[in-house]
């Protein structure tokens, strides 16, 4: 028996809905299970434009603490149509934090991942399409470090892909920020989307652009050789930018922009960002 068209237009779009939801549900009860594993614990944190979704651990307010910013997720469903929730499937971010044995350790997801679609009213897909970076997004992230950073204490900020943007655009506006450092970073997010042929993003801001901003920040960035989405001569070129002796590039053999990075972290993360003498 055939249904009428709008019964099938009716059934179809319920189904998509609903494996929607799932494929949510499972995504986060998956972020739930990694972050439990790593003993952190979940907060949703209000923001002038955004409640976020964080994990954090915190047994040492006078230690530094590490910030993880996760990437930007599952932000389109093909190269012309948005998804309808960028929470991402893996999130990579949060799987590096969850290799941190420090005593200080915060993951924050970025607007509109994992946190409920009605607890955050101003979400659509701009913020994870062309407004990722935008200045409403990178304000709610800043008021997140400030939220869980104590009065002097040192953040070290960390970001997967495009959340080593953001890494770097917060770091330009805070006097706290000891370290960063960015693994497989969308640090130039003009010159990547000219390499794939996609449209740019006037409405976010780049990284590269303040890279003399946080030249003097020690820091530290992390690039898959085999990265033919950031490719590591991105990062390369921010280095560049920066123009002093506190950044580094690192290129990690046989990495891809989506491989283990949680399995090669520990190690990654004992190497330590430091300003090398100037001769």
């Amino acid at each position: 028996m055939k249904l009428p068209g709008v019964m099938r237009f009716s059934v179809s779009t319920w189904l998509i809905a609903l494996l929607m939801l799932s494929g949510c549900a499972n995504s986060g009860k998956h972020a739930d299970e990694l972050a439990q594993s790593a003993h952190l614990k979940h907060e949703l944190v209000p923001t002038d434009s955004f409640v976020l979704t964080s994990y954090y651990r915190m047994s040492r307010p006078d230690l530094p603490l590490n910030f993880y910013i996760e990437g930007d997720g599952r932000a389109w469903q093909s190269r012309t149509s948005p998804s309808a929730d960028p929470t991402p499937r893996k999130a990579m971010g949060l799987a590096l934090a969850a290799q941190d044995p420090t005593a200080n350790v915060v993951y924050l997801a970025r607007p509109c991942q994992f946190t409920p679609m009605q607890q955050n009213p101003r979400c659509s897909s701009a913020y994870w399409t062309g407004k990722r970076y935008s200045e409403d997004v990178v304000a709610a992230m800043n008021q997140a470090v400030s939220h869980f950073a104590a009065a002097g204490q040192a953040v070290n900020l960390v970001g997967y892909s495009g959340g080593g943007a953001l890494a770097v655009l917060i770091a330009a506006r805070r006097s706290d920020v000891a370290s960063i450092r960015t693994v497989a970073g969308n640090l130039d997010h003009a010159a990547v989307n000219r390499l794939h042929g996609v449209s740019a993003m006037p409405e976010s801001m780049n990284a590269i652009d303040v890279a003399q901003q946080v030249a003097a920040i020690a820091q530290l960035h992390f690039s898959g050789s085999d990265d033919q989405v950031v490719p590591p001569g991105i990062a390369k070129r921010f280095v560049t930018a920066t123009n002093n002796s506190c950044a580094s590039h690192i290129v990690v053999p046989k990495m891809s922009h989506e491989s283990d990075w949680a399995q090669r972290w520990p190690a990654l993360l004992a190497i330590t960002p430091t300003c090398r003498a100037k001769h």
